[in-house]
């Protein structure tokens, strides 16, 4: 019976723990998903170890955006993976590129040195690289345990034909982790076009917020954003997300 590994794209340490409950084998935790994900706090990070017991990677990501550091930004990516590890985590998640779409080795590198003895992804920057293949390789003789990916397309179902390659290329020397849209839905469908073993998605649901009193003339952020909802993990679309996959197997 084929063993696949199932990770939860975390906003919240309340995120982490529906993960485990779930049945999720690892969480990747992030802050700020509005812009792809940015690393959370070091509150966030301690309390989501301290309640969980699955493996916890963090995502390096200074800000939302492109993916070409500036050296301000490196040093900060490099003291994140410290703090990272400090709170507990088994993982790091990053990705740096050139401004041509190659990977930017020298920060790689660096950043590689720095995660020493953690697992490390390497993000879906991956989907920005002029030449996948060639950054695949390129990950792989750097130590990265998998990329997160979703075929360089809108999502991983449409990006399914570069994945399957992927997968057939990599030939197990690194993960291919597909992700992005990733759902109850379509994850027997992705499985069955690439030969994934490893899902990401975030099973999440809008919880609506418990304020009573609102005022609509404000926003915190983007002005068409709904701050009275609240994007959370649950414990059902997790467990109905990897019983979709593992239950044909029965």
């Amino acid at each position: 019976m084929k063993q696949y590994m199932f990770e939860i794209c975390a906003n919240s340490a309340e995120s982490c723990l529906a993960a485990q409950q779930g049945g999720a084998h690892r969480v990747e935790l992030c802050a700020s998903m509005p812009e792809g994900g940015t690393t959370p706090s070091y509150g966030e990070i301690k309390l989501a170890r301290k309640l969980i017991d699955i493996r916890l990677h963090v995502i390096i990501r200074p800000r939302g955006g492109d993916f070409l550091y500036s050296p301000l930004e490196l040093d900060i990516m490099e003291e994140d993976i410290r703090m990272a590890r400090q709170a507990g985590a088994d993982g790091v998640v990053f990705g740096c590129l050139n401004p041509d779409g190659t990977l930017d080795m020298p920060a790689m590198e660096r950043l590689m040195k720095a995660a020493e003895g953690m697992s490390v992804t390497c993000h879906r920057a991956f989907d920005y690289v002029a030449d996948p293949f060639a950054a695949m390789e390129q990950l792989i003789a750097l130590g990265v345990n998998r990329i997160l990916t979703s075929g360089q397309q809108v999502n991983a179902l449409k990006g399914a034909p570069l994945l399957a390659e992927l997968v057939k290329k990599a030939d197990g020397r690194i993960i291919i982790l597909c992700g992005c849209g990733v759902n109850e839905g379509n994850i027997a469908e992705l499985e069955r076009l690439t030969g994934a073993s490893e899902f990401h998605f975030s099973a999440r649901e809008n919880i609506p917020s418990r304020m009573e009193v609102r005022n609509p003339a404000l926003a915190m952020g983007a002005a068409d954003a709904d701050e009275y909802i609240h994007p959370v993990t649950t414990v059902k679309r997790v467990r109905d997300t990897i019983e979709a996959l593992t239950g044909k197997q029965e």
